[in-house]
């Protein structure tokens, strides 16, 4: 079943779209307390009428060509409803001014206030067309203007100005008389912060840097050329591009890009942006990486060596980040708005360094002095559990190993100006932390669990007051502080679903709120060849700079699973309904993990070799190594292909024998074993009537949790896996005692390695930690895949290559196996 989008064609939804907006903004302005009501007079029986002579004949008929075509009576009655398209008003004459209760005069392309309802904001249009209607009647076709109420943002429009508006390419029909007053709104590029500017939002009615798009609720940069009077918003060509890529494209060379990973698990998010970054020529290097998880951060450190990961709370590394400008800018390696703000940074212009470098010891008894060789490390927190937490350095003494390098509080070694500033001198050269605006792309998906639905004391009211939520807050400031090119932020659909979409909106609101322009879909895995089908939500930002990506389209059929929230179903990532694209065939799990080797319950061993030759192209390709895959110009030191984390959770005698007892067929659970009675409800029991089965420890083959599983309607519990089958989502741990799990045919739980296949990790991506926190690492990841996609339209957006305003990519043919060109001694 082929993932599909309910849209309608642009004109209708536009029409549409545009008396739901009108809805919508009536019902709001009655709760949005933070805008108060415009004062405005409403005329119920407004006189209107058109000044000056009609536009001469031939030049309306070459701008509205629609209002003066013949209308054909339709041969069959149409299945359309009255609401889904505007008829058209034919037009006898079209004219340039209007005026309204002979006080207000109207001209083209001028802005003004419609009426809306007695006690209501009165809409925001811009007055596009003017015409006397075949009928007599007067006419102006208004294009408007939402606030911010009125998109995505809803009630979190108290995030952006009341005076700031976004203008909207739906337009309608109305009757001359329901205009109001003329209004003044500045269009203004986005960005523009010139005291000027400034100036003059404060003295209109409204300004507008944005246009506000219904598909993917789009904020977009206002283009200088666009031409708002009588035609469509402008295009960008796909003939203009910077300086730098054409050089870039004279010489053959990528273009280069750095990344930040917030909350990176294991890395699987960025792996997958810098494999499809480079397939678009664009050659994105994950320079720096964050999380609290020290096995994840080791797994990434391990198959990304060349990124600066650091073990912090997100939290501790923005403190981290402002320190460590400060530092930059007291060292005169930055600049300083405020020259004296810094000049007693910890005490060091005070204390003047000593001869040696010295520093006296703790220990008073021993009187044994230490003296500082260099600093190796910075951090931010309490490095030294001593319940005091700052700015720390970490100190290698002279005449002592690394192993007895040690983390000082910076005011502690204010005597140690010289080796400080040499530290970070050359910590600012080799970039070992992001700075503002040095920073191409910040990606992340903060956890937000606050909005589980095992949360039995979830905040609807107020989300953000919750502590479990506070990540998203400072996944924000994060972005306001370094002000990257571009963002992007992963989370799960309850994200959506979780109070009307609170969380959503907020990112959203904060995004535009810092001059972002914004893009938000939903994807899924399985619609970019895995074998599960694990729908996400996804978040584009670019600054105004910048152009903003697209969302890639699916490439594989895929097996629908869950639930995609009504309000934002025209936001999932997908063709159209009834759309003739051939999609290639979705990925069972046969095409996933049948060549994988058959190991036991048991197995330990964490590096093994392959038995059999791939036998799906999938296979081939994840088997392929790290130069293989990204196109390293650094030949591997091994031409092996090698095997990692191919072990499954080793499970306790009891749930091992009741996996024994398993069939091996499909939909085999724990349903199969003797004892138990299926009532016509589908509600399982156990039989009374007959002796319980027992295990070699005494306790019941048939758990009680497992018969009480969803009140007894489950049949996950100790479920088997089939070939022809794919799972709902990849899950972060291995127990098979309330999810679908075991191997089709090995009496285990699906290995780790079986799970990050599922994931779409690389074979070669090895993973650290205990059995159970790899499982986490995988299961709490970015399916690889999806990643692979979205960092080919990221390269494409980042090159300037973005081809009119289609929110949507195309993906190149083959694309889930698609290698880069490699020199022929690595191919």
């Amino acid at each position: 079943m082929a993932l599909k989008r309910m849209r309608a064609s642009k004109k209708d939804g536009d029409t549409k779209s545009s008396s739901n907006l009108r809805k919508r903004a009536s019902k709001r302005a009655n709760t949005a307390k933070d805008e108060p009501v415009e004062m405005v007079e409403v005329q119920e029986n407004s006189i209107a009428r058109f000044l000056d002579e009609p536009i001469p004949e031939s030049e309306a008929k070459t701008l509205w060509p629609d209002r003066y075509k013949p209308i054909e009576k339709p041969k069959a009655p149409s299945r359309k409803k009255k609401d889904d398209v505007e008829e058209i008003i034919q037009a006898r004459c079209h004219f340039r001014r209007a005026i309204v209760d002979e006080c207000h005069t109207y001209e083209l392309n001028d802005d003004a206030y419609v009426q809306a309802g007695e006690g209501n904001n009165p809409f925001i249009c811009k007055i596009v067309e003017m015409f006397e209607g075949a009928n007599g009647k007067l006419y102006f076709t208004a294009q408007w203007f939402y606030r911010a109420a009125d998109t995505v943002i809803g009630k979190l429009n108290v995030l952006i100005s009341n005076k700031r508006v976004f203008f909207s390419e739906v337009r309608d029909t109305n009757e001359l008389g329901t205009l109001v007053k003329k209004l003044e709104i500045l269009m203004i590029s986005l960005n523009e912060n010139t005291e000027e500017t400034i100036a003059a939002t404060k003295t209109c009615d409204y300004y507008c840097d944005m246009n506000y798009l219904l598909p993917y609720s789009t904020f977009e940069a206002l283009q200088h050329d666009t031409k708002i009077a009588l035609s469509e918003s402008s295009t960008i060509s796909s003939d203009i591009v910077s300086e730098d890529e054409e050089a870039s494209q004279a010489t053959g060379a990528q273009r280069e890009a750095t990344l930040l990973d917030l909350y990176c698990g294991c890395g699987a998010m960025s792996t997958g942006l810098c494999m499809g970054a480079q397939l678009a020529g664009l050659n994105l290097a994950t320079k720096w990486a964050v999380d609290m998880n020290a096995h994840a951060c080791k797994s990434l450190e391990h198959n990304h060596p060349e990124t600066q990961v650091r073990n912090l709370s997100a939290e501790d590394f923005l403190l981290l980040l402002k320190e460590w400008e400060k530092l930059c800018i007291h060292f005169s390696l930055r600049k300083c708005p405020n020259s004296e703000e810094h000049n007693n940074l910890y005490g060091m212009t005070i204390v003047e360094d000593n001869e040696d470098g010295s520093k006296e010891s703790d220990n008073e008894d021993d009187g044994e002095v230490f003296t500082v060789e260099k600093i190796v490390g910075i951090s931010f927190g309490d490095p030294k559990m001593i319940k005091k937490r700052g700015l720390y350095l970490k100190v290698r003494w002279l005449g002592y190993e690394p192993l007895h390098d040690t983390w000082e509080p910076i005011e502690g070694l204010s005597n140690c100006r010289e080796k400080i500033k040499e530290f970070v001198e050359h910590g600012y050269e080799s970039c070992i932390l992001p700075l503002p605006g040095g920073v191409d792309v910040v990606c992340g998906g903060p956890p937000c669990q606050g909005i589980s639905g095992h949360n039995r004391h979830r905040n609807e009211e107020q989300p953000l007051e919750d502590e479990k939520n506070m990540q998203l807050l400072v996944y924000m400031n994060i972005v306001e502080f370094l002000k990257p090119k571009y963002v992007l932020m992963e989370n799960v659909v309850d994200m959506l679903k979780f109070a009307k979409g609170y969380l959503a909106r907020y990112a959203v609101g904060r995004l535009v709120q810092m001059n972002y322009q914004s893009r938000m879909g939903m994807m899924a895995a399985g619609a970019y060849g895995l074998a599960q089908f694990r729908m996400r939500f996804f978040l584009w930002g670019a600054l105004s700079s910048e152009m903003l990506p697209q969302f890639p389209l699916p490439t594989h059929d895929v097996v629908m699973r869950g639930v995609i929230p009504v309000e934002f179903e025209r936001n999932t990532v997908a063709y159209d309904e009834g759309h003739t694209v051939k999609l290639a065939d979705k990925l069972l799990l046969k095409d996933v993990i049948s060549d994988l080797p058959a190991v036991a319950n048991s197995e330990l061993r964490d590096e093994m070799r392959y038995d059999k030759d791939p036998e799906t192209p999938f296979q081939q390709f994840i088997r392929l190594r790290k130069d293989e895959v990204l196109g390293s110009l650094t030949k591997s030191k091994s031409k092996k292909h090698v095997l990692y984390d191919h072990h499954p959770l080793k499970l306790n005698i009891d749930d091992y024998q009741r996996v024994c007892r398993v069939p091996k067929r499909k939909g085999a659970n724990f349903r199969d074993f003797p004892g138990l009675i299926v009532g016509p409800d589908n509600v399982v029991h156990i039989d009374e009537s007959v002796e319980r089965v027992k295990l070699e420890s005494g306790n019941p083959l048939v758990p009680e949790y497992a018969v009480n599983f969803v009140r007894g309607t489950s049949s996950k519990p100790f479920g088997r896996l089939w070939w022809d089958e794919t799972v709902p989502t990849v899950v972060t741990r291995a127990e098979p005692h309330n999810q679908v799990i075991i191997h089709p045919q090995q009496d285990r739980v699906l290995s780790i390695r079986e799970n990050a296949r599922l994931q779409g990790f690389p074979d070669y991506y090895k993973l650290f930690g205990p059995t159970k926190q790899k499982y986490t690492q995988v299961g709490n990841a970015v399916a690889v895949p999806v990643a692979k996609a979205l960092g080919y339209a990221l390269g494409i957006a980042f090159r300037g290559l973005t081809v009119g305003d289609d929110p949507l990519l195309t993906l190149p043919e083959g694309f889930a196996t698609l290698k880069p060109n490699l020199p022929s001694e690595l191919a």
